[in-house]
C-alpha cells in the first residue's frame, strides 16, 4: 500500500491539481470470449499531456501504473490495475483531494464502482447494471462510449445473462 504520508505535499498537491484539470475516472467495458460473462469491466484512472516529466511524476509518486506515448506524441499516464487503484490511486487522492465540485463527485463515484468490483459484484447481473448506472453519472459530460448500454445489456441477454431484462433501461 502507497504510504502517503512520504509524499512531498507540494508534489502531492501539484499532482492532485493536475489531475482536477487533465485526469479522468473510466470504467470500461471489454468484450471477451475466453471470459465467464462476454465483458471485462475495468476501473481505470488515466492522464494525458505532451510533458513526458509531468506524467512520470505521476509514476514515481503512486508507485504503479504504465506510462506510454500515443501515435500523435502525446504522453499518457493510467492505473487499470484494481489492486493499484485499491491501495495506491485512492489513498493519494483521499490524501490530496480535488478542488472542483465535479472531480470530487466523480471521484466518489469511481470509489463506489471500485467497492462493487472489490466484492466481486461486477460478475453478477446486479452488480454490472450497478455499475453501469454508476459509469453513466461518471463524466456526464462524456457523449460517446465504445460500447453502449443497450450494446452491453443485449449482448448479456444473448448469453443468457439478463433473461427477461430490456435493452436500454439500466435502472434496477
Amino acid at each position: 500500500m502507497l504510504n502517503v504520508k512520504k509524499i512531498p505535499s507540494h508534489i502531492g498537491w501539484y499532482l492532485a491539481g493536475f489531475a482536477d484539470g487533465e485526469g479522468s475516472f473510466m470504467v470500461v467495458f471489454r468484450p471477451r470470449k475466453d471470459y465467464k460473462l462476454p465483458w471485462k469491466i475495468s476501473a481505470c484512472f488515466n492522464v494525458s499531456n505532451r510533458d513526458r516529466v509531468i506524467l512520470s511524476l505521476f509514476k514515481r509518486y503512486l508507485k504503479c501504473g504504465t506510462l506510454r506515448q500515443r501515435k500523435d506524441g502525446i504522453y499518457y499516464y493510467e492505473i487499470n490495475n484494481l489492486n493499484a487503484i485499491k491501495e495506491n490511486l485512492i489513498p493519494f487522492f483521499e490524501k490530496f483531494k480535488f478542488l472542483s465540485s465535479r472531480k470530487k463527485r466523480d471521484f466518489s463515484i469511481f470509489k463506489k464502482i471500485v467497492k462493487l468490483m472489490l466484492e466481486n459484484r461486477h460478475l453478477s447481473k446486479q452488480g454490472i447494471i450497478q455499475i453501469m448506472n454508476l459509469r453513466n453519472k461518471l463524466n456526464e459530460d462524456r457523449t460517446k462510449r465504445k460500447y453502449s448500454d443497450k450494446e452491453i445489456l443485449q449482448k448479456l441477454k444473448r448469453e443468457g445473462i439478463l433473461r427477461g431484462h430490456t435493452p436500454g433501461t439500466t435502472q434496477v
